[in-house]
């Protein structure tokens, strides 16, 4: 295929930046932003000219998450849309700083709604035939997350589906269990020496694949690759992690072989 693939790249936990307006109020320092980010995603996932669009942030996904609902915020839910903790239950901000309603609506409006806006736009400007939404994900659970000190798969391919990518009953999955297969499939032949390709587990899909897939009927996954496979030292969140660029580059190509074999195989019989 010599078009670029009609992909949709989406890379929303890759910033690190704090946006003036509360510069003053958080807590954390550089390497905790970084640590609870998604360090390298933006090289891992530079597929550049050869997808239809890729759509990323600066902004540090501890100061405003775009994969949330824009409504979960603290205290009912501390790992909300403007969080109050990290993973680690770590205070995000400043004794008594906690950003205030209008600081919080200042900042969805000028750096989330903007993402999901621009992310239908080009859906319809571009003919986007499938979505990806992609991260990383630390080699173990922390103790705020469901799985919780269990080792994480080298790879984890979400839909809002079952343990095999199927769709649940009563539950609108974001992508179809039989290209869930295909894309498994692929993913499979790429990392399967590194460890486990699981759909769903241990994350079942974040708010931009399911909440834009509802929307616009477009095909979405999340793709999750575990940081062990190119950080030398994962760290925590006072030790800066050390990342192989070499070994980044590596998924870089892998994961592109994955997802553009799976549209060289399904792409002519996909209709959104």
């Amino acid at each position: 295929m010599t078009d670029p693939y009609p992909f949709l790249i989406t890379i929303p936990h890759g910033g690190f930046l704090v946006p003036d307006e509360v510069i003053d109020l958080i807590a954390l320092g550089p390497e905790e932003l970084r640590y609870y980010s998604d360090p390298a995603v933006d090289e891992i996932y530079d597929f550049g000219s050869k997808v239809s669009e890729n759509l990323g942030t600066s902004v540090s996904r501890m100061v405003v998450d775009l994969n949330r609902p824009p409504y979960h915020l603290a205290p009912k839910y501390p790992d909300g849309v403007v969080k109050s903790q990290t993973g680690h239950k770590i205070p995000v901000w400043k004794e008594g700083k906690f950003p205030g309603i209008a600081t919080i609506h200042h900042l969805l409006v000028n750096h989330y709604f903007p993402f999901q806006e621009k992310a239908d736009r080009l859906i319809d400007e571009k003919d986007i035939q499938v979505a990806f939404d992609c991260h990383s994900m630390l080699p173990f659970g922390l103790p705020s997350q469901p799985d919780a000190g269990k080792k994480r798969p080298a790879i984890c391919l979400s839909n809002n589906g079952d343990t095999a990518g199927k769709e649940r009953p009563g539950v609108l999955a974001t992508c179809s269990g039989d290209l869930m297969r295909v894309l498994g499939e692929h993913f499979m032949e790429q990392f399967s020496v590194d460890g486990d390709v699981l759909f769903n587990t241990p994350f079942g899909g974040g708010f931009i694949s399911i909440a834009h897939h509802w929307h616009r009927a477009t095909p979405w996954v999340q793709i999750e690759v575990n940081r062990a496979l190119y950080e030398v030292q994962t760290g925590n969140p006072g030790v800066p992690g050390l990342i192989d660029r070499e070994r980044v580059s590596d998924l870089n190509n892998r994961v592109w072989t994955a997802i553009a074999g799976f549209w060289d195989d399904v792409g002519e019989k996909t209709e959104r």
